[in-house]
């Protein structure tokens, strides 16, 4: 049977309708992109951001190149602290080899202070004035170290013929005092600022102290008067105790105390910075160990007392002017006693140290002692 023919508004209807989908379907074809574009845009934004880093490459190169530099900065300040904290345990464990002990007396003791007193191979009466007056005497020495962390030994080092008659003199009054610390020091009196910069170099690998006090061998002290001013500076850092003074450069020839390098103090006729008197003064443990670290490079002077100024000056320390570190010898130092002002240290300005020590010394020590159980009263 024949099928009926499609009437012709049927077919227009048709043919709008085909002509509507076809129209919708190509608008969403064009309305997304394809996949391969959206793979591009990335591609393309990367390359923009590169365009960009590239145009302004000159202030990023620059900005790294300061950021690398503090980094290197940084690290060298680092490695120079490592260092020193190196050396400075370097040098406790060998400081045996600046000494002419026994290696059983090279471990680190605790103490509060150590006192050295410097002395020469002819100062043999000078040091036995001491042993009979401010100085324990026989096993107190040890004593008072144990008891009190106070140390006290008469400081040498060896002639220029190491075994010689005057090495072998101090050896025999080693023996019968036991109160000496040899150092590996050639004496003579132009050489003071090279021994005490081994001293305090020598004693820091010994004695773990609080402070430590160089004293010469022809000055009265009082060692309990010395620990009770001490001990008020305890808490505090880096610091330089003693008579502070501004003596006069010497620049002529000839005269005592000649400071060779006087042209680096500026016109003739100018002082020295400020410093302790090298009679007798004492630095905290800090800067002790600061000379320990740093003694082969530390300059010396002509003078001892200016040498170790030097050393601090350009530091941050604290200056502390003592002036009972330098009474006169009586009356001066007689009065002061009975108004209840003990001195640290007695001794005569024209000397440089109490003039003929060996004879006055008992005397002095009489009228200007503190007493001989006065140390072992002092509460740490």
């Amino acid at each position: 049977m024949r099928a009926k023919a499609a009437s012709g508004k049927t077919i227009f209807f048709v043919c709008i309708a085909c002509f509507l989908a076809g129209t919708l379907f190509s608008g969403q074809m064009w309305t997304h992109p394809s996949n391969h574009e959206n793979t591009l845009l990335p591609a393309r934004r990367d390359c923009d951001h590169k365009r960009k880093l590239i145009e302004g490459r000159p202030g990023d190169v620059m900005e790294e190149v300061v950021k690398t530099h503090q980094a290197i900065k940084s690290l060298d300040k680092a490695v120079s602290t490592l260092e020193m904290e190196l050396t400075a345990g370097r040098t406790r464990q060998t400081g045996g080899q600046h000494l002419r002990q026994q290696a059983s007396n090279h471990s680190l003791q605790k103490a509060f202070v150590v006192i050295g007193i410097n002395t020469a191979f002819s100062s043999k009466r000078r040091r036995d004035s001491i042993r009979e007056t401010w100085l324990p005497k026989g096993n107190q020495v040890k004593e008072l170290e144990k008891e009190k962390g106070i140390v006290t030994r008469f400081v040498i080092g060896h002639s220029t013929t190491p075994g010689g008659i005057l090495d072998k003199a101090i050896d025999a009054e080693e023996a019968e005092h036991k109160d000496f610390l040899r150092l590996n020091h050639v004496e003579g009196y132009h050489e003071l600022s090279t021994k005490t910069r081994l001293y305090f170099s020598t004693v820091i690998s010994m004695w773990d102290a609080d402070f430590y006090v160089k004293v010469d061998d022809d000055v009265h002290l009082n060692l309990g008067m010395l620990v009770s001013t001490l001990a008020k500076y305890r808490s505090r850092p880096r610091v330089y105790i003693g008579c502070m003074k501004s003596g006069p450069v010497l620049y002529q020839k000839g005269v005592k105390y000649h400071e060779a390098e006087h042209w680096k103090f500026g016109e003739e006729g100018n002082k020295y910075f400020r410093h302790a008197t090298g009679q007798i003064y004492a630095i905290s443990k800090d800067l002790a160990t600061y000379i320990s670290i740093n003694w082969p490079i530390l300059h010396r002077y002509a003078n001892e007392d200016v040498s170790i100024g030097s050393w601090l000056l350009g530091l941050e320390v604290e200056h502390v002017d003592e002036r009972s570190m330098c009474c006169g010898t009586p009356p001066d130092c007689d009065w002061k006693a009975r108004t209840g002002n003990v001195c640290v240290a007695s001794f005569d300005w024209s000397c440089s140290g109490i003039c003929k020590s060996v004879e006055r010394m008992r005397d002095i020590h009489k009228a200007c002692g503190e007493g001989d159980g006065a140390v072992w009263n002092v509460d740490l």
